[in-house]
């Protein structure tokens, strides 16, 4: 039988569900970087929605439901964080579409592009002479980062979460030995060691898991 004090108090679990899942998880669910962040937040909500006008779903079993979803959530991050090819499968590289003025179309194609969208994000992001661009990356969430020429040079994130990541290396032209070389310069014998490492203006930048502010 339907009820008001059962869909309140349906809802007042969902939302203490929703609270402690964007605590526990961080804030990232709130402005998502990827179609997984996205994805978790549908599938929670539909999950919150479908089962609040439902009367044959007790309590009890919302929780449950709920408490299953969480443990999800929890071990995709946990094992996007800590294994590299997990990370990759479930979110995908960010795919470079222009490369030194010249429109890399299998990469567009990859990225499942059509010549159209391509011309409308590049437009979007205020380019209208391919020939500008030093380089343009689709990256996770969809959105197209654009580097010209004389703007800078780009970050490359070489090292997340303690892994290397090699598609990056590969784009920068370096190999295994020379971020080794880079590391023991920086004094790190372990990349498990390493929270963060980016290369910008040809200097490698490092952050470990135990540096403290200043």
């Amino acid at each position: 039988m339907f009820t008001y004090s059962d869909v309140m108090l349906k809802l007042i679990v969902g939302f203490v569900f929703i609270t402690l899942l964007i605590n526990l998880t961080g804030k990232g669910n709130l402005a998502p970087t990827s179609a997984m962040d996205q994805l978790q937040n549908y599938v929670l909500g539909g999950i919150v929605g479908g089962v609040i006008y439902n009367p044959a779903i007790t309590i009890a079993q919302f929780i449950v439901i709920l408490l299953l979803w969480s443990l999800l959530i929890m071990v995709t991050r946990y094992l996007k964080t800590h294994i590299h090819w997990f990370g990759k499968f479930v979110e995908g590289d960010p795919i470079t579409i222009v490369r030194n003025g010249k429109l890399l179309v299998e990469n567009c194609l990859r990225a499942n592009l059509s010549a159209k969208e391509v011309d409308f994000k590049l437009r979007t992001a205020g380019v209208y002479d391919i020939a500008e661009v030093k380089r343009a990356i689709v990256e996770q969430n969809g959105s197209v980062t654009v580097l010209r020429f004389g703007a800078g040079s780009i970050r490359y994130p070489v090292i997340i979460d303690g892994q290397v990541d090699p598609d990056v290396l590969d784009i920068m032209d370096k190999d295994q030995s020379w971020l080794d070389t880079e590391l023991k310069q920086h004094g790190i014998d372990n990349i498990k060691d390493v929270y963060m490492a980016t290369f910008r203006n040809s200097k490698l930048e490092i952050v470990k898991y135990d540096q403290k502010d200043e």
